[in-house]
């Protein structure tokens, strides 16, 4: 063999020292970068998912928070609307016990009705304030109306009314004077 022939029987190339296959085949450092870079790609799909399922149950978690919070809110709501006629008959009761009455029954009566009262305005519980408060039709309910001068307002309570929480459980009752 001569010197310029290589030892498997091949030509060397001119330029290099490599054979003619060596310059179609991607080199190894290239396979390399290709392999990370579709493994970084890879990663952030996996780390986006990850996120959006993190996202996902976080927003699921709220939402079972609220739906539950709603459930118990309804069925104290439920509960206060049943004893707002006990809480009715409480303040008749109060109104009917005169001076004859004995003070202590008397003072029974108001210590319950007190403790009752402090109970429900724990729950979240307030009385409407009508007598003499411009008309609301959202708080109040007209059942009687008398002449007067100027816009509506609130003669006398005939019943009670109550918010929850804000929100007008039961309307007040009420003669109007307009």
């Amino acid at each position: 063999m001569s010197d310029a022939t290589e030892a498997d029987g091949t030509q060397p190339v001119a330029g290099g020292g490599d054979n003619g296959v060596a310059a179609t085949e991607p080199d190894a450092a290239e396979v390399l970068e290709h392999d990370l870079e579709a493994l970084l790609g890879e990663r952030d799909q996996m780390r986006s998912l990850a996120q959006q399922i993190q996202a996902d149950f976080e927003n699921y978690r709220k939402q079972a928070m609220k739906r539950e919070t709603a459930i118990v809110e309804r069925a104290s709501e439920s509960i206060l609307e049943q004893l707002l006629p006990v809480l009715d008959s409480f303040d008749a009761a109060l109104v009917q016990l005169s001076a004859d009455t004995d003070p202590a029954l008397r003072k029974g009566v108001e210590l319950v009705f007190a403790q009752m009262v402090g109970v429900l305005e724990h729950a979240g519980l307030e009385r409407i304030d009508a007598d003499g408060m411009p008309f609301d039709p959202n708080e109040h309910e007209a059942v009687l109306q008398e002449d007067g001068d100027g816009d509506p307002v609130v003669a006398e309570t005939m019943r009670s009314g109550y918010r929850l929480k804000g929100r007008v459980l039961r309307p007040a009752m009420v003669k109007v004077s307009r």
